[in-house]
């Protein structure tokens, strides 16, 4: 277990602001959690968040006041609002800090991410060869973890449309429509075996939380939601990962697999304990695959799960109740944020038409992200 609570989170519709800026919702966003907590912004003494495209984090202070309070700026491709998070909840856990406030945003044009892929290692050739449209990486992974495990291809299709069924019911969701597996099915091809509507876009967003120690936790909110594990993980030889630019003989295990164990381990809560789950959904093969990897099922048991309906709102194993990536699309600094905020409405019982029923209390959200990590995050009422 941490020494941390959640006692306030804010978070901004997701899409493509026009009569906004992405820096103006992350200050709304910070706001609407020190509101939610009960809290000011001169009672926060640790402050952390990040961005890939939308700005410094640390240059809010701008319009939230100039108390002075440290500021850390954090980049982690897709895990860097989980990441945040891990710091805000070491530096509150060791007494650094009594309420800490973690924000994420991001603001991402129309099309594909665009990456240098020197500053992944990568020489210039990578990206003029086309190997850089990760597409394709996930298309290829899906195919072959489909074919290794039997499991059927007309599953992407159900983890879509429960995707935009679960977002239809978010008021903060970016696609509220919902989409059958027919409508999804009926999407252009852009890597076989992904279609248009199996893969996530680049958009606008903004989340914020504020956190203290859990042992003041009720000083503040009447519902504190406790984080019980916050881990990050890099890939290990043979790991085939977004950017590869080969298959290693040697297979490796994810980043996800140990970030999960270690949060698992840290949380001393175990996959079956688990009532909720927020899993990284790029695209509808990630999520199959991150079902099993993050320990809440077996490799080839992912079958019997999405069409069993058990990973409906209303099923045993509820899986991205907001609609994931694919409903709300994916502005790299919130996404993780998100995840977060949506489990900690749902442990708070107040998530509305889309709220999981009997009264959960154990909450796991994942994050996956280039070029190879991964964050998970426990959470406990």
């Amino acid at each position: 277990m941490t020494g941390a609570a959640i006692i306030g989170v804010g978070c901004r519709p997701f899409g493509r602001y026009q009569d906004t800026t992405v820096r103006q919702e992350a200050v709304r966003a910070v706001r609407e959690a020190l509101a939610d907590a009960g809290v000011s912004w001169s009672q926060v003494d640790y402050a952390v968040g990040g961005s890939m495209d939308g700005g410094t984090a640390d240059t809010l202070v701008a319009e939230l006041g100039l108390t002075g309070v440290p500021f850390l700026n954090v980049f982690n491709g897709c895990a860097t609002g989980s990441s945040s998070l891990i710091s805000a909840v070491q530096a509150v856990s060791s007494g650094a800090a009594e309420i800490a406030v973690v924000v994420g945003f991001d603001s991402h044009p129309r099309g594909a991410f665009t990456i240098d892929p020197a500053a992944m290692g990568l020489g210039q050739w990578y990206g003029a060869v086309g190997l850089a449209l990760t597409s394709q990486f996930f298309a290829l992974k899906i195919r072959r973890y489909l074919h290794e495990h039997d499991l059927p291809e007309r599953l992407l299709a159900k983890v879509a449309a429960k995707a935009f069924r679960n977002g239809s019911l978010n008021p903060l969701a970016w696609r509220r429509k919902p989409l059958s597996e027919d409508d999804i099915n009926a999407s252009m091809m852009l890597s076989d075996p992904l279609r248009q509507y199996m893969l996530c876009s680049p958009n606008d967003g903004a989340a914020a939380l504020v956190l203290c120690r859990a042992d003041r936790a009720r000083e503040f909110s009447p519902h504190p939601v406790y984080i019980a594990a916050a881990t990050v993980r890099t890939r290990r030889p043979g790991s085939f990962e977004v950017l590869s630019p080969s298959l290693s003989v040697r297979r490796g295990v994810s980043p996800t697999v140990d970030a999960a164990a270690a949060a698992f381990e840290q949380a001393g809560i175990g996959p079956a304990e688990v009532d909720l789950a927020q899993l990284q959904d790029t695209d509808a093969g990630a999520e199959i695959i991150h079902l099993a990897e993050t320990g809440l099922c077996a490799d080839g048991e992912q079958a019997e799960l999405i069409e069993g309906g058990h990973t409906e709102i209303t099923g045993r194993l509820p899986v991205n109740t907001d609609g994931g990536c694919l409903a709300n699309g994916e502005p790299i600094g919130a996404s993780g944020l998100r995840q977060i905020h949506e489990n900690v409405v749902q442990l708070r019982g107040t998530a509305g038409d889309r709220q999981v029923p009997g009264d959960p209390r154990v909450a796991f959200s994942h994050v996956y992200g280039a070029p190879g990590l991964s964050a998970c995050t426990i959470l406990t009422r």
